[in-house]
């Protein structure tokens, strides 16, 4: 089994990552690209919710979503959030907190190009976090959209991604009597972490 100890931990908390994210695989965990993602407006009222995360580069958790959704609007006002990520096949947790940028036009449009056309057409037909009569108006926009691109499908301008520059990441695994393992990375400056075990 597979243990958070200091003789074992990576320098840098992504290739950390990568290698629990793949364990977890190994293991069979289910989803586990799913994350909740923390966010708030400027005056600090939170919200929650769960996205797939698309990917990790250069220091960056991935992203992507509508800009006009409740957390692209949070993002706008305060570009701050958090995250949380948990397996309970193998009983780890992983969080981490930072700064959130947009992704380039270009890096979106390379993304959504290998998305299949149905979640295309999706992101034309909702407004996401907009209130809609019914179902049917949805299914309704979705028609309307998937006639109007009978070939390739553009990416629409609201939708895109976001990258999560995390400047604090812990990582906790579950440890009999509960005296659970967490350990925590802080960036000290560019390329260089600080790593701490904390109490439980």
């Amino acid at each position: 089994m597979f243990q958070l100890e200091e003789t074992n931990l990576k320098p840098d908390p992504f290739d950390q990552f990568d290698l629990l994210y793949k364990y977890a695989q190994n293991e069979g965990q289910e989803s586990p690209e799913a994350m909740a993602l923390a966010t708030s407006t400027k005056d600090g009222s939170p919200s929650t919710r769960f996205v797939l995360l698309n990917g990790v580069s250069d220091g960056c958790f991935i992203f992507f979503t509508n800009y006009d959704s409740k957390k692209g609007d949070d993002l706008k006002e305060n570009p701050k959030a958090a995250l949380a990520i948990y397996w309970p096949k193998v009983n780890l947790q992983i969080r981490a907190e930072g700064n959130v940028a947009l992704l380039s036009a270009d890096q979106s449009n390379s993304y959504f190009s290998l998305r299949n056309r149905e979640s295309q057409i999706s992101a034309w037909a909702s407004q996401q976090s907009k209130i809609v009569p019914n179902r049917s108006y949805l299914e309704q926009k979705w028609k309307e959209f998937d006639s109007k691109f009978e070939q390739s499908v553009p990416r629409p301008p609201n939708w895109g991604g976001f990258m999560l520059e995390a400047k604090v990441i812990e990582f906790w695994r579950s440890r009999e009597h509960r005296l659970h393992d967490r350990i925590r990375y802080t960036l000290q400056n560019k390329g260089h972490w600080c790593i701490q075990r904390l109490s439980p």
